[in-house]
Order: C-alpha cells, then sequence, then structure tokens
C-alpha cells in the first residue's frame, strides 16, 4: 500500500478523473450532500453498508438449499445501491491529497471489477443459470472485501474524510485556560490562540458572547484562523482557506463541504475579565 501511495504513474489516471469529477458533480449543493454536510457526517460509509450487508446475506443464503430467489433479489439490491454509493466515493475523492488519491482510485477500481462480477451475477441468476450466478457472486465479495480493505487503509492509515482536529482534544489538559482579555478582543474578528502551548484554537467575538473553536480543519488540517468570515444561510460562518469547508461560529456545524464533520467548539467561562475554556 506504500507503494501505491508513492506511485506517480496512477497520477496520470487520478488527475483525469478528478477533472471529470469535479465537472460532473458542479453543483455545490449536490456535493454537499453526497460528502454528508446535511448529516454533520460522511455519507459515503454509511451508503456502502446497504450493497456489502447484501451482497454478504446472498452470499450466505447462496451457501444454503431452496434459496435461489432471495439470493437473487439481495444481490440486486446490492447492485443497485452501490451506484449511488459509488457516487459519493468519488466526490469525496476528488477532495483529497494527491498520495490519497493514487490509494483511492485503485479502491475504487477494485470495487468497480466487483460491480461489474456481481453484474454479471445478477444476469445470470435472472436467465436460469445460478450455479454461473453463485461463483460470479463469490468472485465479486472476494474483490469487493480487497476494495474495502484497501479503503480502510484509506481511512485509518490515510486519514481520508476522518476528522483531522479532533485529536488535539485528547492532547489538551484538564481545567480552565486562560486565553485573553474581554477587553482586548475584536468584534466580529478571528482571533487565534494556543491552549497548553501548542493547541491552537480561533476566538470570535459576537457581542458579549465568543466562539471558541479548534483550529485545524476537520478535512485536510487547513488553518481555520486564515479563512474569512461568510454569513451563509443567515448564520456567521468561517471558511477554511485550503478547500472551502465551512463551519458555523456559533455552533461549529458544517454546512459547506467538501469536509462531512462539524468542527468541535469548546465551552467558555469569563473569569474576572478573563476568557477561559476547557474540554466539552
Amino acid at each position: 500500500m506504500t507503494k501505491v501511495e508513492q506511485d506517480s504513474r496512477l497520477d496520470r489516471v487520478g488527475d483525469r478523473l478528478q477533472k471529470v469529477v469535479l465537472g460532473t458533480l458542479r453543483p455545490r449543493r449536490l456535493r454537499d450532500l453526497l460528502h454528508g454536510v446535511p448529516l454533520g457526517h460522511p455519507l459515503h460509509p454509511a451508503m456502502v453498508q446497504v450493497p456489502v450487508g447484501a451482497w454478504i446475506s446472498a452470499a450466505v443464503l447462496d451457501l444454503m438449499p431452496g434459496q435461489r430467489r432471495p439470493a437473487t433479489v439481495l444481490v440486486g439490491l446490492g447492485t443497485v445501491s452501490a451506484v449511488p454509493a459509488a457516487v459519493a466515493g468519488l466526490n469525496d475523492w476528488a477532495a483529497l491529497a494527491r498520495d490519497q488519491r493514487r490509494v483511492g482510485l485503485v479502491h475504487a477500481a477494485a470495487n468497480t471489477v466487483g460491480l461489474t462480477l456481481y453484474a454479471g451475477s445478477l444476469a445470470a441468476r435472472l436467465s436460469g443459470r445460478h450455479g454461473m450466478g453463485r461463483a460470479l457472486g463469490f468472485l465479486g465479495l472476494s474483490t469487493v472485501s480487497l476494495g474495502a480493505y484497501i479503503g480502510g487503509h484509506l481511512a485509518y492509515k490515510q486519514g481520508a474524510q476522518v476528522n483531522q482536529s479532533v485529536s488535539e482534544l485528547h492532547r489538551m489538559t484538564d481545567g480552565w485556560h486562560s486565553l485573553a482579555d474581554m477587553a482586548t478582543l475584536p468584534q466580529r474578528t478571528l482571533i487565534t490562540r494556543e491552549v497548553d502551548d501548542d493547541i491552537s484554537v480561533i476566538l470570535y467575538r459576537h457581542g458579549d458572547e465568543v466562539t471558541v473553536m479548534l483550529e485545524r480543519c476537520p478535512h485536510q488540517s487547513g488553518p481555520l484562523g486564515e479563512g474569512e468570515v461568510q454569513e451563509i444561510d443567515g448564520h456567521a460562518c468561517v471558511v477554511c482557506p485550503w478547500h472551502g469547508s465551512a463551519f458555523r461560529l456559533n455552533g461549529g456545524e458544517v454546512v459547506q463541504g467538501p469536509s462531512g464533520n462539524d468542527q468541535q467548539i469548546l465551552p467558555t467561562r469569563i473569569q474576572n475579565g478573563v476568557l477561559q475554556t476547557r474540554l466539552p
């Protein structure tokens, strides 16, 4: 897998495919929906449960006598539901870093082969060739299982579409931490401060309320402190300067992808005119 990450030859295909994906999925609302923005959680991992679950169940039924019809129905359900799951995956893939896109390309290729095998399995079953249908189904399950392994490497080793900022919370010590004198905080301006000398947070004052938010963007660790404040759907939001993910400053909810995760807001209090924060 490390060799795949470093294989620049994949970029010729990956770069072209990225342009096609971005050109096809042009409307921002569509891209945000596929990223899982309305859920505050990446959509692709949830969607793949349907085809994977259907195909595994079909494989179990194929090992049992008299289960041809329900196995065929499950193969069909898995094949149909795999298409929107793949679209959501491609949408996420197009917003990744280059080394992640290389692994994602191989992940997508394995799943495409698996989907093709399952389409063939469904066609064979519907034409009465159930032996061929079962054989193609088992080959398809083996192939998508390989694709799932590669997807696990992409998520857990390379951190694709996982919350990049939440690890900051695990390094923060307990108790209240002083950040700034309230009298020095300007209105509606992003200010960057540090907790425990190395955990960066952003401060945003609106009236007498101050939002304290982790500064690293959940998507690819972009510096939210260098972003812009924009009003989106009537809410003040900070927009990441790297990839354009936007988060509400009054709650941390993601309102614009490619991030599919909300951003962490920290509790605050004011003691003797000093703004303080702590772990949630």
